[in-house]
C-alpha cells in the first residue's frame, strides 16, 4: 500500500518507519528542508530505541522516503496521515493551524480518493473540521479518519509494532476496509482494532493520558501525605498495585510528569470542558498538583543549605521528561535547574542523551559533564531529576569521593532507604522518610 505522512516529527517519523517496515511505499512530508535534507542523508533527528535500524533498512530497500513537496509526497497514496503539531495556546486549547492549513491544501491537489488521517491528538470535532477544509476545494472523493497514536517515547517502536489496541474513528465502510487492511501486520495476535466515530475516537486519546495523569498525581499527593503521616509510599505503591482494578503501572512517585502528551492533553481536555460549560474537577486539581510536584525538593533543598545556595555546586542527573528519549519538553529538570540558578547555585548536569537540547535552552548557563561521575566532582549534592537505568546502581564509593559532602536529593526514589543509612549518605526522597538528617522536609 502507498502511504503519505505529512510531518517528521516524533510522531510521524515513527509511524511513517513502522509502516514501511510492514512492507508498504511511504513518503515522509515536511516544510522544513534542512530536515528532510538530514533525513535523506540518513540522520535521524530524535532519539528513539530502535528507530535507527528499522529506518536505515527502509530507506536501503527503498520503502521510505522524504519530500519537501506535498503534492509529490502525496501522489498515489490511498491514506494520508496527518502527523503535525497542535502546539497549546495561551488559553490552553490545541492550536490546528498546520493541520487546517495542509487539509487546505490537500483539498486543492487531491487526484484521487483517499483516507485522510488525523494521528495527532487533536481535539474533539477536529475531523469535522479537516473535512470541512478539504471540501472547500477538493474534486475527488475522501474520508476523514481519527486515528490516535499511544506511543510510549522509549518504547515506541515496541508499543507501534505491537499495539495494545488500534482505536479508528470513522463511520465509513470504505474507510474501515482499508484501515483494517494497513493495521493487519501489527494485529496478527490478536489485539484488538476498535472502531468508532470520530468524536470518540478523538476523546478516548485525550481519557487514556488525562486518567495515567490523574494516576501519577493521586499517587503523589499520597507521597506528600506519607511524609506528614512518616508512611512509606513504595509500600503503600506495592500494597495497592498488586490489586488488579488498580494495577501496578504509574503508582510510581516522583516529581511530577512532563513531555509533549500529558500536560498538553490534560490542558486540551479541561479547555474543551470549558467550551461546553463542564466544571472539570479532578483535571483543575490534576495540572495544580502536577505543577506544584515538579519543584517538590526546592524547598528541601534549600532548607538543607540554611536558605543559602550562593556559591553551591549542585550536579543533575537526568535531563529528559523520562529515560531512554532526549525530550525535554515540559521536564520538571529544566524547572528546577532554572530555580538553583536564581538562588546562586551553580549547576553541573548530565543526561546520556538530552544534553544538546538542553544547550540549546539554557546555553552555556550550566555545565555539561561528559560522564556521569564527571558531574559529581567536587558537587555540594546531587540532585536526581530522571530516572536512566544507569543512575540505579552507581557505584557509590566513587561517588562519596568526588562529591563534598554525601547528599542525594532523590526526584525519583532510585534507591532504597536502608541501603542509604548503610552507606552514610543524607538522602532525601519523595514520599518517605529523610536518611541522615533531622531536617523534615517541608510540605
Amino acid at each position: 500500500m502507498k502511504i503519505a505522512v505529512v510531518g517528521t516529527g516524533y510522531v510521524g517519523l515513527v509511524t511513517g518507519t513502522c509502516f514501511a517496515e510492514t512492507g508498504n511505499q511511504v513518503t515522509c512530508i515536511d516544510i522544513d528542508q534542512r530536515k528532510v535534507e538530514k533525513l535523506n542523508n540518513g540522520i535521524i533527528p530524535i532519539y528513539e530505541p530502535g528507530l535507527d535500524v528499522l529506518f536505515n533498512r527502509n530507506t536501503a530497500e527503498g520503502r521510505l522516503k522524504f519530500t519537501t513537496q506535498l503534492a509529490e509526497g502525496i501522489e498515489g497514496a490511498e491514506v494520508i496521515f496527518l502527523a503535525l503539531p497542535t502546539p497549546p495556546g495561551e488559553d490552553g486549547s490545541a492550536d490546528l493551524k498546520y493541520i487546517l492549513k495542509v487539509a487546505g491544501d490537500l483539498g486543492q491537489i487531491m487526484k484521487d480518493y483517499a483516507v485522510i488521517v488525523d494521528k495527532s491528538t487533536v481535539p474533539v470535532g477536529t475531523a469535522e473540521k479537516v473535512r470541512e477544509y478539504i471540501s472547500l476545494a477538493a474534486q475527488v472523493e475522501f474520508d476523514v479518519v481519527s486515528n490516535p497514536e499511544f506511543l510510549r517515547e522509549g518504547v515506541a517502536i515496541e508499543d507501534f509494532m505491537k499495539p495494545d489496541r488500534v482505536v479508528i474513528g470513522t463511520q465509513s465502510e470504505r474507510a474501515k476496509v482499508i484501515m483494517t487492511k494497513l493495521y493487519a501486520p501489527l494485529v496478527r495476535q490478536g489485539n484488538p482494532v476498535i472502531f468508532m466515530d470520530e468524536r470518540s475516537a478523538e476523546m478516548t486519546k485525550y481519557a487514556a493520558n488525562s486518567f495515567l495523569a490523574v494516576k501519577i498525581s493521586f499517587m503523589n499527593e499520597i507521597a506528600n501525605l506519607c511524609e506528614k503521616v512518616g508512611a512509606n509510599v513504595d509500600d503503600i505503591r506495592r500494597g495497592i498495585g498488586t490489586d488488579s482494578r488498580i494495577g501496578k503501572r504509574f503508582l510510581f512517585a516522583g516529581i511530577g510528569y512532563g513531555g509533549s502528551c500529558f500536560p498538553k492533553d490534560v490542558q486540551a481536555l479541561a479547555k474543551t470542558s470549558q467550551e461546553y460549560a463542564y466544571d472539570f474537577k479532578i483535571l483543575k486539581s490534576v495540572m495544580e498538583v502536577n505543577a506544584q510536584q515538579k519543584t517538590k525538593l526546592l524547598p528541601v533543598i534549600n532548607e538543607h543549605f540554611n536558605g543559602d545556595l550562593k556559591g553551591k555546586t549542585i550536579a543533575v542527573w537526568g535531563l529528559a521528561f523520562k529515560p531512554y528519549t532526549d525530550d525535554i519538553r515540559e521536564a520538571p529538570a529544566l524547572e528546577n535547574i532554572q530555580a538553583l540558578l536564581a538562588a546562586g547555585a551553580k549547576v553541573t548536569a548530565y543526561d546520556p542523551e538530552a544534553m544538546e537540547n538542553v544547550r540549546q535552552v539554557l546555553g552555556n548557563k550550566i555545565t555539561y559533564a561528559h560522564t556521569s561521575y564527571a558531574a559529581l566532582d567536587d558537587a555540594d549534592a546531587l540532585v536526581i531529576m530522571t530516572e536512566w537505568p544507569m543512575f540505579r546502581t552507581p557505584e557509590f564509593g566513587k561517588m562519596a569521593l568526588l562529591l563534598k559532602n554525601k547528599v542525594i536529593f532523590d526526584g525519583r526514589n532510585l534507591y532504597e532507604l536502608d541501603q542509604m543509612k548503610e552507606l552514610g549518605y543524607t538522602y532525601y526522597s519523595i514520599g518517605r522518610e529523610a536518611i541522615g538528617t533531622e531536617v523534615n522536609q517541608p510540605a
